[in-house]
């Protein structure tokens, strides 16, 4: 640890050095490890990033992450070439697989709900990247396509005034002139009738809608379109989607695609709780004789989750439990590829939010919400907290069934998945889908192309950048041993402060960035066109 550094910062409080942290873009939540040399019998600790992809816990891992995720939107988008496949067949970055596992096992009819149009049907081809057209001037154009979907509603919001052609403005159902930063904008007009269980099966199935639109947009776009997506919270909380998608399908194609899209939940009854309720607050109980979960009450065994799904399967009136549908709300932007400053607003547009959780999109902080803003919240997490989010959820034993792989240590209503948080709302899944062909890269490889970038430039200016698989262990035989320091933790040696290792960091990093720019001054002399990249930010901090 640099001893000069650490002697400086030592004199300011921990919050200023916590603010140099995020100004140098160094993680402010670094997880302490004890790393042993077994060559030379020494130790030292390393702070490791914490990763998080949330500003309000970590601001640099944060923007590091969006800036990731832009330099991976980019290269994909409008790609001339077709990528290379992944090593494997599972996918690069969080593609929703195509099918459920359940429908292996459990054939059901596969004909089209009668309220759901008819999809367009296209021969198909097998690339990935999109078409070119060619102008009168003999200039090539290859477009692309930038998508919004959004879900239906579920009652009435407040909104802006609107122009009506003759009638002037026209105010909120609630009879009021909104100002554009009212704190009412976007929540329900009357929460009584506001279908918040609607919204919040929608939210926790949304991930599963958007794979059935993604099979129906390739099947009538004629080619597997790859994509870029982020799910984001729209206002009134519902999520929607902002997708970059690499070729061009016809405006109209591509609305007839997402009417025609549905996502329907065959799963056992759950409208009302069982265990759990104002009627009953009593929850089932594990018997150990039994292996099972039983009644409190009666010692009645609870159906497994097989047995509840052959009862739905044997039902000829059985109806699923949950649709999901788009909404009427479709935005669609054409996108060519040599349009720079408008593919980087794009990009920028659709990472911007990347940083904010779900439940932060009126703030971070809950003690300054508006009441009503605040009462939305409440109001849909009151749902999405006790209604199940998959086959194994244990909040399905409020409702009388056993959890798909239920043992013993499953507490009755506490699913440990996030969708349940107030932070998700329902979304408990990636923020981010991409596609296997996008890039045919995983995250680590378009972050070691970033470092790679960085390492070219110094080794050009002659300096050598530090080795960044130094205390690798993913070796035939690792030379180091990696322990994680508990809170608290005491050892025969001295611990650093998380001030220290803040400091530490703070100087590594200013190291780095000098030694970047002083490279990138040799290589690129005044006068002369800067090199461009799309593979690293002007500074060695968004490598690390």
């Amino acid at each position: 640890m640099n001893p000069t550094a650490r002697a400086t910062l030592d004199r300011f409080p921990l919050d200023v050095v916590r603010d140099l942290a995020v100004t140098n873009g160094v993680c402010v939540r670094p997880v302490l490890n004890r790393v042993f040399d077994t060559q030379t019998g020494t130790d030292r600790v390393v702070g490791v990033s914490c990763g998080s992809t949330l500003v309000s816990k970590c601001p640099p891992c944060a923007e590091a992450n969006r800036r990731l995720r832009m330099q991976q939107c980019r290269e994909g988008w409008h790609r001339d070439t077709e990528p290379e496949a992944p090593v494997d067949d599972l996918p690069v970055d969080g593609e929703p697989e195509a099918d459920d596992p359940d429908a292996t096992r459990r054939v059901r009819s596969t004909r089209r709900r009668q309220d759901a149009a008819d999809l367009p049907k296209v021969a198909m081809d097998k690339r990935t990247v999109g078409t070119t057209f060619t102008a009168p001037n003999g200039k090539i154009y290859r477009p692309s396509m930038f998508i919004t979907l959004t879900l239906g509603s579920y009652g009435a919001t407040h909104r802006l005034p609107h122009h009506v052609q003759g009638k002037g403005l026209v105010p909120c159902e609630c009879g009021v002139f909104h100002g554009r930063t009212s704190p009412l904008l976007s929540t329900p007009v009357d929460p009584d009738t506001y279908n918040y269980r609607r919204a919040a099966l929608d939210a926790l199935h949304f991930p599963k809608l958007i794979d059935r639109f993604i099979q129906n947009l390739r099947r009538c776009a004629g080619y597997k379109a790859q994509y870029f997506a982020v799910v984001e919270p729209q206002k009134r909380l519902a999520p929607h989607l902002h997708a970059a998608v690499r070729g061009t399908v016809a405006r109209d194609t591509v609305r007839e695609v997402a009417k025609a899209t549905y996502h329907q939940v065959w799963w056992p009854d759950h409208r009302r709780p069982v265990y759990g309720c104002a009627s009953n607050s009593e929850l089932p109980v594990w018997d150990e004789l039994a292996s099972a979960f039983v009644d409190p009450s009666t010692g009645a065994l609870l159906p497994t989750w097989d047995q509840a799904l052959d009862d739905l399967d044997a039902d000829p009136a059985a109806q699923p439990a949950h649709v999901v549908r788009l909404g009427t709300q479709l935005d669609y932007q054409g996108i060519i590829a040599d349009t720079d400053a408008k593919v980087g607003k794009a990009i920028g547009y659709l990472t911007k939010y990347l940083g904010k959780a779900i439940g932060e999109t009126y703030g971070d902080d809950p003690t300054e919400l508006h009441p009503a803003q605040r009462a939305h919240i409440n109001r849909l997490h009151a749902h999405v907290r006790v209604l199940p989010c998959s086959p194994e959820c244990a909040n399905w034993l409020r409702y009388g069934v056993t959890p798909k792989n239920a043992g013993g240590n499953t507490i009755p209503g506490e699913c440990d998945s996030k969708a349940h948080d107030r932070e998700h709302l329902g979304l408990g899944g990636r923020r981010v889908l991409v596609s296997r062909g996008w890039t045919g890269k995983t995250l680590t490889q378009h972050r070691a192309d970033r470092s790679e970038v960085i390492r070219q430039t110094l080794a050009a200016a002659g300096v050598e950048m530090d080795d960044q698989n130094e205390l690798a262990t993913h070796t035939d035989t690792p030379r180091f041993i990696w322990k994680p320091i508990r809170p608290g933790e005491e050892g025969p040696r001295h611990i650093p402060t998380h001030k220290e290792v803040l400091a530490a960091a703070i100087a590594t990093r200013i190291r780095w960035r000098t030694q970047y720019e002083q490279a990138k001054q040799r290589t690129n002399p005044p006068g002369d066109p800067p090199h461009h990249s799309n593979s690293a930010t002007d500074t060695a901090a968004s490598a690390a």
